[in-house]
């Protein structure tokens, strides 16, 4: 999601002068994705992606920028456009990925696409091969989609992400659906600036209260 919660502005900018002083000593061109970890007020590079990422419909939403196009100019030898003055983050952008996946055991789940139906309306954006009768292959990675809720504050993003999961429609194969829209629900996620081990930790914590009850 974007902006990240748990990061105040400083650090924010602070992080993207690291990049851009990055870029320019080695004289990268083009679009790339710098990663970090964060933990106790540092930033921990982990790698560089030299290439437009998955999640860059959430920069494109909180920035009005469109990444792949003035990827593809600075690709055929034009001049970039924009200057980091231009930038202007407007709102809160979360996505979801879509895979073709057990929601509890993230087993594969490929097959027939027997029904398919896209969420619509204001902040929201769907991106997908898919459409009904498609037969999701086995031989691939399980993505099938990305789901991309815009508003004007985190709090509104989230509410538009739990109101498109619920409208998206895919059958004939499982998928990770019921997983993202538990993940919508939780206390923890909602509050955000939670670590990359929380939803290891709840998913553990499920199991065992499914155990205890069975």
């Amino acid at each position: 999601e974007s902006p990240a919660p748990g990061l105040s502005a400083e650090q924010r900018e602070r992080i993207g002068k690291v990049c851009v002083d990055a870029c320019l000593r080695i004289g990268y061109r083009g679009a790339g994705t710098f990663e970090f970890l964060y933990q106790d007020g540092q930033f921990y590079f982990i790698e560089m992606n030299t290439r437009i990422q998955v999640e860059h419909p959430v920069t494109e939403l909180v920035t009005g920028i469109d990444l792949v196009r003035e990827q593809l100019l600075i690709a055929g030898g034009e001049p970039l456009r924009i200057q980091q003055s231009d930038i202007v983050m407007r709102g809160h952008a979360i996505e979801c990925r879509i895979n073709a996946e057990d929601p509890d055991t993230f087993m594969p789940s490929p097959g027939c696409v027997n029904a398919f139906h896209a969420p619509g309306g204001p902040g929201v954006r769907m991106e997908t091969h898919l459409y009904s009768g498609y037969r999701v292959p086995p031989n691939y990675d399980s993505m099938i989609g990305k789901l991309i809720c815009h508003g004007s504050d985190r709090g509104i993003a989230l509410e538009r992400m739990r109101v498109a999961l619920g409208e998206l429609i895919i059958e004939g194969v499982k998928t990770n659906i019921p997983l993202q829209l538990r993940i919508m629900a939780d206390a923890g996620f909602r509050k955000g600036g939670q670590n990359i081990h929380y939803l290891e930790k709840r998913i553990t914590e499920r199991k065992d209260k499914s155990i205890k009850l069975g």
